[in-house]
């Protein structure tokens, strides 16, 4: 029986080989190259393990909040992307890649109509519209979700609801305009370079986590009358381990699915990403270890995160050597970050500001240093300031780094000051201390069994008055 099921183990894979075979190429619409069916596939492949990185975004959130919260993240981050993809499709997309890019107004903005139009065309050469979206549109959604995590157990869900949509739908595609939309920056004589978006994804999702943590407030008891800051500790560290594997896995659509083709270059972005994950990794850990006396579990896995957003827009550029440089800083970066942060008294219980919009905006520069290869975007080679590129890419990278937190920040704010003078931002202290799964959502994440066995200050009230630990 074993011989007779491998036999047909190995037939079937002979088939499945001369299916995809050259021999079949017949198969393939008349005047569309073979590559370009393969190129298509692999970008849309890549765009699913992008969308697979939002249940990495909400295992990481949940565990690092409380219990009695699970639920309400859950349902946030679940909306976020199916709401985000809808306001994207209808608005965004437009705004961001459609419209003339020569005129004044066409340099910022775009405009092509509402809705799906062109979606559905087919195509003979490069990616089709129908792939171009939907690898934008799992861009989109990670953009919006970001925000989620420094807003975590405080928001209302019907203001977080309201907030994702004018994010994939307007502020988001606006800074797509500005660069892969082919807008101004693209068109400096040294042009804006962001491989993968450290900037225009990840940046402008941490800048937003900025505006609405300070706006919202941080949550009850986490500063104590002395102004120090106390541990709210997360419920469990499982999911944020997971949450973190599941994001690391995601990556590897996220840069190498951003070549927009199968081709040779592939291979060498998710090396660079992996090395700069790895060392992101161990370098939070080791800073995290001698500052506090600890390996924090959660500031190691912040610091994967940290490596990730780093490398993510210099991945094209950079050499290997150089991507784990990158990726170290990005680390040791996360944990300084968070520790600033909360000095501040700016509440962010995931550390997204830190990961996302400090370590997006390190990366984004590192080009200017760093940048060895053309990636595209460059259009030259050697163009980094430590192999003789001088200072005019680091003119135009600091440029966009500027301009983007100034109106990311700003439409962020504004937008988060109008909800709460409108509908409202924040749960009423009942609710926040009751929990946000029954109060919003009328019922607990856990079942009575499983959340008896929770301890007590992950289900009620705030823990009491500790020293804050490094971790996010």
């Amino acid at each position: 029986m074993k011989r007779k099921l491998l036999t047909g183990a190995v037939i079937a894979g002979v088939g499945v080989v001369a299916i995809a075979s050259p021999a079949a190429a017949q198969d393939v619409p008349e005047g569309v190259a073979p590559q370009v069916v393969l190129d298509n596939l692999w970008v849309f492949i890549a765009g699913v393990l992008v969308f697979f990185m939002q249940a990495g975004f909400g295992l990481v959130e949940a565990g690092l909040t409380r219990a009695k919260n699970v639920a309400n993240i859950m349902m946030k981050n679940l909306m976020d992307m199916s709401a985000g993809v809808l306001a994207f499709v209808l608005v965004g997309f437009s705004i961001g890649f459609q419209g003339d890019t020569g005129s004044g107004l066409g340099k910022y903005v775009g405009w092509g109509g509402f809705g799906v139009d062109g979606i559905d065309s087919g195509f003979t050469e490069g990616l089709s519209p129908a792939t171009s979206f939907f690898f934008q549109a799992a861009f989109a959604a990670t953009a919006a979700t970001i925000v989620s995590g420094a807003m975590a157990e405080r928001t209302k869900f019907k203001s977080y609801f309201a907030y994702s949509l004018v994010l994939t739908a307007i502020i988001y595609p606006i800074i797509l305009r500005w660069t892969w939309g082919g807008g101004w920056l693209a068109q400096r004589e040294f042009p804006f370079s962001d491989f993968a978006g450290s900037t225009v994804v990840h940046a402008t999702g941490g800048w937003a986590a900025l505006m609405g943590a300070i706006v919202l407030g941080p949550r009850l008891g986490k500063y104590g009358s002395d102004g120090k800051p106390r541990a709210i500790p997360g419920h469990n560290m499982p999911f944020v381990v997971i949450g973190a594997m599941i994001l690391f896995v995601g990556w590897f659509g996220f840069n190498p699915g951003s070549e927009l083709a199968a081709d040779e270059f592939v291979m060498m972005v998710g090396v660079r990403t992996l090395l700069a994950a790895c060392a992101g990794a161990v370098v939070a850990m080791a800073v995290n270890w001698i500052t506090d006396g600890k390996p924090d579990v959660s500031m190691a896995a912040n610091g994967l995160l940290a490596g990730l957003v780093s490398i993510t827009a210099p991945v094209g550029t950079v050499t290997t050597t150089m991507s784990i440089v990158i990726g170290a800083v990005g680390g040791a970066l996360v944990v300084a970050s968070v520790k600033f942060f909360d000095r501040v008294k700016v509440d962010d219980p995931v550390g997204a500001i830190s990961v996302h919009g400090v370590c997006g905006t390190w990366g984004t520069l590192s080009i200017a240093f760093f940048a060895r290869y053309d990636d595209a975007f460059l259009g030259r080679e050697d163009a980094g300031l430590f192999y003789g590129g001088g200072l005019d890419q680091l003119w135009t990278q600091g440029i966009y780094v500027i301009a983007h937190f100034v109106v990311v920040a700003g439409l962020a704010g504004l937008l988060f000051l109008a909800i709460k003078k409108t509908i409202g931002l924040r749960v009423t202290e009942e609710e926040e201390l009751e929990g946000l799964d029954v109060m919003e959502h009328g019922s607990p994440g856990y079942g009575i069994d499983v959340a008896a066995s929770i301890p007590s200050e992950s289900v009620g009230a705030p823990a009491a008055a500790e020293p804050e630990p490094a971790s996010a």
